[in-house]
């Protein structure tokens, strides 16, 4: 999460400096309704959102990183288990 500077957009929890104000904070992700208001949470969808948040909303202000899918299911396990 720090290689791909989730903090600098995201409160998330047990992150270093994770303090940005941007999105939402992640803490409880697991308990939440939808990702990014457009998709029902479940970790395939919050594993896809990370890799590509636009394939579900073009118009987000969530950046692709690049990060790849093995990686984004480590951030997906990491915040659901928050």
């Amino acid at each position: 999460m720090l290689r791909y500077g989730c903090g600098g957009c995201h409160i998330v929890q047990g992150i270093a400096g994770a303090r940005g104000q941007v999105g939402p904070n992640l803490s409880d992700v697991s308990r939440r309704i939808y990702i990014g208001g457009v998709t029902t949470n479940s970790p395939d969808n919050l594993i896809r959102w990370i890799v590509n948040p636009r394939e579900f909303d073009p118009k987000t202000a969530m950046p692709v990183t690049g990060i790849s899918e093995r990686e984004a299911r480590d951030v997906a396990a990491f915040l659901y288990s928050r």
